[in-house]
C-alpha cells in the first residue's frame, strides 16, 4: 500500500481526499453521539443498531459494485507469490483497518461509547463491541472478495452480477420515494427493525451496550455470543476461500453437444430468413450484450407506476406500452456492430439483403410483441379504464412495427463502436458514448416522426374518450406500422447488399 501510495501521485490525492472527507463524516458522526447522549437507552439502541447495520451490509456490498477498481491487495495479484493462507489472511485484514475506509469505520465506532457517556460501564462495552462490529465489517469484505475472485474469472458470471447489481441502481429513484414514504410511520416500524437485528449478525455487536445499560446481562450475552459467532463464522469462511483462491487456477470451459442438437435451428423454416431469425434469437437468448438492452423493459413499467402514485397523474401509466414499444423497437438500430467480423458469413455466402433484415427482425418480435401487448394491457387494467385499450394498443403497435422499419435501415447503414464479442456488456471503447447518444437521439426523433399519427390519434382519442376513435387508432397504427416494416425491411435490403463488403470492413476496424 506505501508502494502504490509512493508510485502514483495521483493515489496519494485520493488517499489525502479520502481521509479530509472521512475526517468530516467523523466530527458529523461524534456530533450526533453527543447528542443521543441525552436520548433514553432505547432510541440510542435503534439509531446505532440500524445505523451499525447498514455499515456492515455497505461493507459487503461494495466489493461487489467496485470489483475490480482497485487490485492493489487482490487476492488475484497477491495469488503469485508464496504467502502462506494464515499470513496473508492476517496481513489482509490487518491493511483493510488501516486504509482510509477501515480507520474511519472505526473511529466512528468508537464515537459510539460518547453516546453511553452517562452510563460507563455501557460506554466500555460499547468500546470493545465496536471493534468487534468494525473487524467483522474489514472481515467480511474480505471474504467477498476471496469468493469473488475464483468466480470472476468466468465471464457469464461477470456478465449476470453486473446486470443485477445494475438493476436496484435503476431503481433506486423509486426505492427511495417508497421509503420516503414510509417514513411518516418511521416512528413505530424503525424501532420494531432495529430490534430485529439486533439479534441478527448484522445488528448483535451494536445493541449490546443498550442491553448493559438497561440491565439485561444475559440478554448482553447472548447477542455477544453472535456477533462472536458471526466474526468467527465470517474468517473461516474468508480462510477457505482464500486458500482455495490461492491454488485454483482457471481451465478454459468445455462443452459436449449431442450430434443433431440444432437448437432454436430447428424451429425456424430451412430458409435464409429463417437461418438468421434462429441465429439472431439465439444471440438475445445467449449473449448479454443483446439481453442487457432489456433490462429496462419492467424497470420502465415500475418507475411510471412510482410516478403515478406520488403526482397522482394516472395517465401516467398508460405510456408504459407506448415507451417499451420505444426501448423494444429499436434495440436493433445497430444490430449489425454486435455481429463484429462474424458478419463476414453473410457477405460470403450471398444472403439476400431482405432475408437478413426480416430474419432480424422476426427474432426480436417473437418476444417484442407479446411483451408489448402484455405491458399496453396491463397498464390499462391498472387504471381501469378499459374504453382506452384500443387507442393505446394501436400507437404501441404502431410504435413498435414502425421502430422495426425504421431498425431494418438504420443498422444496414450504421455502424458503433460497441462491446466486441466475449467482453462485458458494459465495456466502452473510446468515443462510444458520445456517437451512441447522437445516433440514438437521432433514431428516436426520427420514429417520433414516423409514428406522428398513431401519436395524435392516441392523443385525441384519450382526450375526448372516444372508443370509436380509440378502434380508428389501431386500425392506422397496425396499417401503418406494417407498412413503414414492410419498406424498411426493402430499402435496408438494398442498402445491405449495395454496402455489405464496406460494412464488413469497417466492423473490422471497430473490432
Amino acid at each position: 500500500m506505501r508502494n502504490t501510495i509512493a508510485r502514483s501521485p495521483w493515489q496519494l490525492v485520493a488517499v489525502i481526499v479520502g481521509a479530509v472527507y472521512g475526517f468530516g463524516i467523523l466530527l458529523a458522526i461524534a456530533a450526533g453521539m453527543v447528542i443521543l447522549n441525552s436520548a433514553s437507552a432505547h432510541f440510542i439502541r435503534t439509531i446505532e443498531v440500524l445505523a451499525g447495520s447498514a455499515t456492515i451490509a455497505g461493507w459487503v456490498v461494495v466489493p461487489l459494485l467496485t470489483s475490480g477498481i482497485d487490485s492493489t491487495l487482490s487476492v488475484a495479484r497477491l495469488k503469485v507469490f508464496p504467502l502462506a493462507p494464515d499470513r496473508l489472511l492476517v496481513a489482509l485484514a490487518v491493511c483493510g483497518m488501516l486504509g482510509v475506509p477501515g480507520a474511519v469505520t472505526l473511529l466512528a465506532g468508537l464515537t459510539t461509547a460518547i453516546s453511553w457517556a452517562h452510563h460507563p460501564g455501557a460506554a466500555i462495552v460499547a468500546l470493545f463491541t465496536s471493534t468487534l462490529g468494525v473487524i467483522t465489517c474489514v472481515c467480511a469484505s474480505r471474504m467477498v472478495e476471496s469468493l469473488n475472485t475464483g468466480l470472476a474469472a468466468h465471464r457469464r458470471y461477470r456478465e449476470i452480477g453486473g446486470v443485477l447489481i445494475l438493476i436496484p441502481l435503476l431503481l433506486l429513484g423509486p426505492i427511495i420515494t417508497v421509503l420516503s414514504r414510509g417514513l411518516t410511520n418511521a416512528s413505530r416500524t424503525l424501532p420494531a427493525v432495529a430490534k430485529g437485528l439486533s439479534w441478527s449478525p448484522l445488528g448483535a455487536a451494536w445493541s449490546v451496550p443498550a442491553e448493559v445499560s438497561t440491565g439485561h446481562p444475559l440478554t448482553a450475552l447472548a447477542k455477544l455470543a453472535i456477533a462472536l459467532a458471526t466474526l468467527a463464522a465470517v474468517v473461516l469462511i474468508w480462510r477457505r476461500s482464500l486458500a482455495i483462491a490461492l491454488v485454483t487456477t482457471q481451465q478454459p470451459a468445455s462443452k459436449t453437444v449431442q450430434a443433431g442438437a440444432i437448437g432454436l435451428f430447428r424451429r425456424f423454416p430451412a430458409t435464409p430468413t429463417g437461418a438468421i431469425a434462429a441465429r439472431s434469437l439465439t444471440y438475445w437468448m445467449r449473449d448479454p450484450r443483446y439481453s442487457r438492452q432489456l433490462i429496462l423493459i419492467p424497470i420502465f413499467p415500475i418507475l411510471l407506476y412510482v410516478n403515478s402514485r406520488t403526482t397522482h397523474l394516472e395517465g401516467l401509466i398508460a405510456a408504459s406500452g407506448p415507451i417499451v414499444a420505444v426501448l423494444v423497437s429499436l434495440t436493433i438500430f445497430a444490430d449489425l456492430s454486435y455481429d463484429s467480423t462474424a458478419f463476414a458469413a453473410h457477405v460470403s455466402a450471398g444472403v439476400r439483403g431482405t432475408a437478413d433484415r426480416a430474419g432480424r427482425v422476426i427474432a426480436v418480435a417473437s418476444f417484442a410483441v407479446p411483451i408489448v401487448i402484455g405491458i399496453t394491457i396491463g397498464s390499462v387494467a391498472l387504471m381501469g379504464t378499459w374504453e382506452a385499450l384500443p387507442g393505446v394498443l394501436g400507437l404501441s403497435l404502431g410504435i413498435l412495427l414502425s421502430g422495426f422499419g425504421l431498425s431494418s435501415v438504420s443498422s444496414a447503414r450504421i455502424v458503433l463502436p460497441v462491446p466486441s464479442p466475449g467482453d462485458s456488456p458494459f465495456a466502452a471503447k473510446t468515443g462510444a458514448g458520445f456517437t451512441t447518444a447522437v445516433t440514438t437521439f437521432a433514431t428516436w426523433g426520427l420514429l417520433a416522426l414516423l409514428s406522428l399519427p398513431e401519436i395524435v390519434l392516441a392523443s385525441v382519442s384519450g382526450a375526448l374518450q372516444s372508443l370509436p376513435l380509440g378502434w380508428v387508432t389501431l386500425v392506422v397504427g397496425l396499417g401503418l406500422g406494417a407498412s413503414l416494416l414492410a419498406a424498411g425491411v426493402r430499402i435496408g435490403g438494398r442498402e445491405l447488399e449495395a454496402r455489405g463488403p464496406e460494412l464488413l470492413a469497417r466492423l473490422r476496424v471497430q473490432q
